[in-house]
């Protein structure tokens, strides 16, 4: 009977020091996990140090290793996406080469799915330890709205580090959208889901690529992708500001019949009209969030372009 097999895939973006850690402990994982055959898929998402070339020496020496380096550096979800779909295993997980996601967590997800009927296994941190407190804070107020304000289902402090299905899979490649925001299909897709819990883990080695900037703009990707509320808050505040105008008209007809026409103090103005024109810029931002992504999705461009891989080198 033939095994069924297990995809690690596995994005990097300069992870030098990292990545031979992280063969060594998945190695061990997959020695010990008999009853099923792995593949170690690395996706090298335009790094600037030896990522590309440890890759090489693994594959080399290691059958079960593949890896796709791409022409540039296209992002995190280009490389998740570009895993996915190139992964071949029965079961998919997607993992940090860090090792701040657990590989010894895989056989428990995989008996998860096995015995107890569930199409996905996730991994959450239950504590944000050694994380900036303004980051963590941030963070858990972006896993409310964001639950509050659209329809997918995102658990405060998922990781991106799950097991799933081929039939999972398979839905998250349909979704081919330029402007991707994983964690937000993951949950849109549905699928029977249980969560592990784990304490928080430091990096192995290197320093995250991750900075709060970055972290921001990913998170507005993922409100613009998944939510339609900024629009509606748009509007609201033009409805607002009409309604607040129509009095304040009715307000100075009246007081002007009733008590002359005073000349008003001018910074009460500028200040009335700096207010409304930010007003104004912000929902004319909130629009333009949207039409950019519609732009971009109309385009077409592929999500990302393979410049390698092991049976193509160099």
């Amino acid at each position: 009977m033939k095994k069924e097999k297990i995809s690690a895939v596995v994005p990097c973006y300069n992870e030098e020091e990292s990545l031979p850690l992280f063969y060594e402990e998945i190695v061990k994982v997959a020695d010990k996990m008999k009853e099923v055959e792995f593949e170690f898929l690395f996706i090298n998402d335009g790094s600037k140090d030896k990522t590309l070339s440890i890759m090489r020496q693994l594959a080399k020496k290691d059958k079960r290793v593949r890896y796709i380096s791409f022409s540039r550096n296209f992002g995190k979800e280009a490389g998740m996406y570009a895993g996915l779909e190139n992964a071949t295993g029965d079961y998919v997980a997607i993992m940090d080469a860090d090792l701040q996601d657990p590989p010894a967590l895989l056989p428990e997800m995989y008996q998860s799915i096995k015995e107890e009927d569930y199409d996905s296994v996730a991994t959450r941190r239950v504590t944000r330890e050694g994380e900036p407190k303004i980051r963590s804070f941030f963070a858990r107020m972006f896993y409310k709205l964001i639950n509050k304000i659209s329809k997918a289902d995102i658990v405060d402090g998922a990781r991106d580090f799950r097991l799933m299905t081929r039939q999972m899979v398979d839905s998250i490649i349909e979704m081919k959208e330029y402007n991707r925001f994983s964690k937000g299909i993951f949950g849109w897709v549905g699928f029977n889901t249980k969560w592990l819990e784990f304490k928080n883990v430091e990096r192995v080695a290197g320093v995250t690529k991750w900075s709060f900037w970055k972290l921001f703009i990913y998170s507005l990707e993922g409100i613009v992708a998944f939510s339609t509320a900024p629009l509606v808050i748009a509007s609201i505040f033009g409805m607002l500001f009409l309604f607040i105008a129509f009095i304040l008209i009715i307000f100075i007809i009246v007081k002007t019949l009733a008590y002359g026409d005073p000349t008003s103090g001018w910074p009460s103005l500028v200040c009335i009209i700096f207010f409304v024109s930010g007003i104004q810029l912000f929902c004319t931002g909130i629009i333009g969030q949207y039409l950019s992504k519609t732009y971009l999705e109309t385009k077409n461009r592929p999500i990302y372009i393979v410049k390698e891989t092991e049976k193509a080198k160099k």
